[in-house]
């Protein structure tokens, strides 16, 4: 495997340098622009979705499954925060950490749900306190017996409604308290599994219903400072293939008429449809959106994320809106199949790539052409500027944030399952 040395990775930036600059394009302030992103990395993609809850009845109601049964899985807290230091050694730049309510520490006691506390993360505000990063955090509503039916926040039974209920407002508070901790503002999304397996009679009842509970659960006010609350839609899912309560366009009218976040995920949307063209929509009616990076197999919404021409629209779309500042970019797969280290650092390196290609863009140069009505002048630069040297100051990226260039990641993520994971039993 070809390795990159140091004086080959500077050579190759200076000719790229010189390449943009011909464009107009400052490679070094797009390096400095870059240490503004952080990326929201999902700590499921250590444990498969699994959690380390006490005294559960395991995976339950509510369309999640991660397949695979590579060895290694993280099997506490203390395991998957070890996998997440090793990670984030592989990834340039400072990221933050999204947690599932699943994933709160009780020593060995069992917490309801509904009673878990700011307590049970303790450990996690502290692990991030030394790293300095920030943590986001999401309620789970789904692998639980309350879950069964395929209802939870829309459900027609008042006991299932309010258990979901007192969990999704003590998820709040939770993250409210991690924001203030932590100096930085905790995004928490809130998404249920809710839907049918095949074709309902009524369809408005669920959504009424849905839209109760939500006033309900959004109903106390936290200092935005501290926390920041998202929505999420979904297409269909595992047990929901024929109907979901919480479509795009029931959340995209919810969160526009109450002022929350609206979080878009790759793979949550028809095979055909991509998630670029409704940022700019949307910017221009909500201060601030969630994305979740994903990529949509057929009738799986979560494979690990790569460049793909999708990842790139949706990067160039947030750059050409210059909205960075407006953007929450979040990952959200989970692959048991693979080495769950290289699934976590592939994926996060993919957005970062899509995040830098869309930044090294002369987008100036398109925008001229367009409003002068050079059109075929404008799909012309389109074309050539995919061929820019964009690999080269990557690795100048990577190099300068000390993390491994090119593929000389693999090694390290080999040496850590050789010395780590293959030892779990």
């Amino acid at each position: 495997m070809f390795k990159f040395d140091n004086e080959y990775v500077e050579k190759n930036y200076e000719l790229a340098k010189k390449a943009y600059a011909a464009f107009g394009v400052d490679t070094d302030e797009v390096m400095k622009k870059m240490d503004d992103i952080q990326l929201s990395i999902h700590c499921w993609q250590g444990d498969d979705v699994t959690g380390f809850e006490t005294g559960a009845d395991g995976i339950s109601g509510g369309g999640i499954l991660a397949t695979g049964n590579y060895p290694g899985r993280a099997r506490n807290a203390e395991e998957l925060r070890q996998d997440l230091d090793k990670a984030f050694s592989l990834i340039p730049g400072k990221h933050r950490v999204n947690l599932h309510a699943i994933y709160a520490e009780t020593d060995g006691k069992y917490v309801e749900r509904d009673e878990i506390s700011t307590e049970h993360f303790e450990r996690w505000i502290n692990w991030a306190k030394e790293r300095k990063i920030g943590i986001d955090f999401n309620g789970t509503f789904f692998s639980h017996k309350m879950a069964d039916s395929g209802y939870t926040l829309s459900s027609k039974d008042s006991e299932v409604r309010s258990f979901w209920l007192r969990h999704g407002k003590r998820c709040r508070k939770i993250a409210a308290d991690i924001g203030k901790e932590l100096g930085t503002p905790c995004v928490i999304n809130t998404w249920i599994p809710d839907g049918s397996k095949d074709l309902p009679a009524d369809r408005m009842v669920y959504r009424s219903i849905l839209k109760d509970s939500l006033d309900e659960l959004f109903a106390e006010k936290y200092d935005k400072n501290h926390m920041l609350d998202a929505v999420e839609s979904k297409l269909f899912g595992i047990g929901s293939e024929s109907y979901v309560v919480g479509s795009h366009e029931f959340y995209m009218g919810y969160a526009v008429k109450n002022d929350l976040l609206l979080c878009l995920d790759a793979g949550h949307f028809h095979p055909t449809e991509t998630i670029s063209d409704k940022i700019s929509s949307l910017l221009n009616f909500l201060d601030e959106i969630l994305l979740h990076v994903s990529r949509g197999v057929r009738w799986d919404s979560d494979h690990v994320a790569i460049l793909s021409d999708d990842l790139l629209a949706i990067a160039q779309e947030v750059k050409r809106s210059n909205a960075f500042n407006r953007v929450h970019f979040a990952l959200d797969y989970f692959d048991a199949s693979i080495n769950r280290i290289a699934a976590w650092v592939t994926g996060s390196r993919a957005a970062l790539k899509a995040i830098m290609i869309a930044l090294l863009e002369p987008t100036k140069l398109l925008v001229e052409e367009e409003n002068a009505g050079r059109l075929a002048n404008r799909l012309a630069l389109m074309e050539e500027f995919k061929m820019l040297p964009y690999s080269a100051v990557w690795n100048k990226y990577c190099l300068d944030k000390g993390v491994p260039v090119g593929t000389d990641w693999l090694s390290d993520v080999a040496g850590y399952e050789a010395e780590v994971l293959s030892k779990r039993k």
